[in-house]
């Protein structure tokens, strides 16, 4: 089955679709990648976007058109990538959405976090009229449902792809957060990747510049390190697994709660600070799940200096990007929707709870039919109610 994967994450930087063909054969599920397109949101998109997310108050009205406005900009794209990728054959549409809040409290002492709810804005149904194809939507929600934290999702693909493969290796994703998967299921969101990083950036260039280029800012910054302690001191990272977060809690109005403490720094300091912070909380989660070996994707693997940094601090713990696995770092979970867009369509579960914390496994998503309806059974001659696939390779 020829599909697409749509994905915008919390740094809501672009949009990504990423097309695959998928066959699943016994037990197998082989991925071979087409490749990826991105758009970055329109300027008034984006600036909607940003004047919605938490902190800040909204209305019902502005939800209603930031849902129609996203889901309009996922469907053009998911139009441009079945036409440069997929030859106009693509099947089935897998969007994520973009995540505008994640409920999240926390539980007793030494207890994690629970979620009580998600939001994902972008209307699959416009999705579906512009490309006329089925499109599986809102996956989190399931999963809350039965307990789990709704994230991180593309655990289950991390498992299935790194299975066999010898010590731990640890899946990290560095997006505007950061998570990681181990081999045991466990998994979580380490706290935040670019998330800071981005806001520092924005603030100290008056919005010219969303995040740190080539980590050069950090590069010329001199760690200050009473910020970080202060930082460091945030009560999540304390938190055990399952855990999950995001720009609720991470956000401008933190940093700049954080910052108010200290004077005197440069931007550069100030973003070596936070790119340290990172690189020190991921390697700590490393090590609190034994990695031996760090598998990162994501957009901060586009920046050296906290590559450098994340390596000084994994200590001999060797640091790989997934494209040296076959899965490229730019588009990993975009790909990772498209697994689990095609699982779904196929009656197969999407979650494994060791991973999210859930009572049981579960069938994610809602589906939109396309204009001849909804896939039918037997697809690519994967019957509904076969055995969910133990492994994942890429071709």
């Amino acid at each position: 089955m020829r599909v697409i994967g749509l994905m915008s994450g919390t740094s809501y930087d672009a949009v990504d679709a990423a097309a695959a063909d998928l066959d699943l054969d016994g037990d197998t599920l082989a991925l071979k990648p087409l490749g990826l397109v991105s758009r970055a949101y329109d300027d008034d998109l984006h600036e909607a976007l940003t004047r919605a997310l938490p902190p800040a108050a909204t209305t019902v009205g502005e939800v209603c058109r930031l849902d129609t406005r996203i889901g309009q900009a996922f469907a053009a794209l998911a139009v441009e990538a079945d036409r440069e990728l997929c030859d106009g054959r693509a099947e089935l549409v897998a969007s994520h959405g973009q995540t505008v809040f994640h409920w999240t409290q926390g539980t007793e002492a030494g207890e994690g976090t629970e979620v009580l709810g998600t939001l994902q804005l972008g209307q699959p149904a416009w999705i579906a009229e512009a490309t006329g194809l089925p499109v599986v939507a809102d996956f989190r929600p399931r999963d809350i449902a039965a307990g789990g934290q709704g994230a991180p999702l593309a655990s289950l693909v991390d498992l299935l792809w790194l299975r066999g493969r010898p010590g731990t290796p640890v899946a990290l994703n560095l997006g505007g957060i950061a998570n990681l998967t181990a081999p045991d299921g466990t998994a979580f969101d380490t706290g935040p990747a670019n998330a800071l990083i981005d806001a520092a950036v924005r603030d100290s260039t008056g919005g010219r510049l969303s995040y740190d280029v080539d980590g050069a800012l950090a590069a010329r910054g001199t760690v200050h390190e009473p910020l970080l302690r202060r930082l460091l001191a945030e009560p999540y990272y304390a938190l055990p697994a399952p855990k999950t977060t995001g720009k609720e809690l991470f956000h401008d109005g933190y940093l700049r709660s954080a910052l108010a403490e200290v004077t005197g720094l440069r931007p550069a300091d100030v973003v070596a600070t936070l790119t340290l912070l990172t690189a020190r909380t991921v390697a700590a989660a490393t090590r609190a799940v034994r990695g031996t070996e760090v598998i990162a994707s994501g957009g901060g693997t586009r920046n050296p200096t906290l590559m450098r940094m994340l390596g000084a601090e994994l200590a001999g713990v060797p640091l790989r990007v997934s494209d040296e696995l076959g899965l490229p770092a730019d588009a990993k979970e975009a790909y990772a929707f498209a697994v689990l867009g095609f699982l779904t369509v196929h009656g197969l579960p999407g979650t494994d709870p060791s991973s999210t914390g859930a009572r049981h496994p579960s069938v994610l998503g809602s589906v939109t039919p396309g204009r001849r309806g909804l896939p039918p059974p037997g697809r690519s001659g994967v019957p509904c109610a076969v055995r969910p696939p133990v492994r994942l390779v890429i071709r």
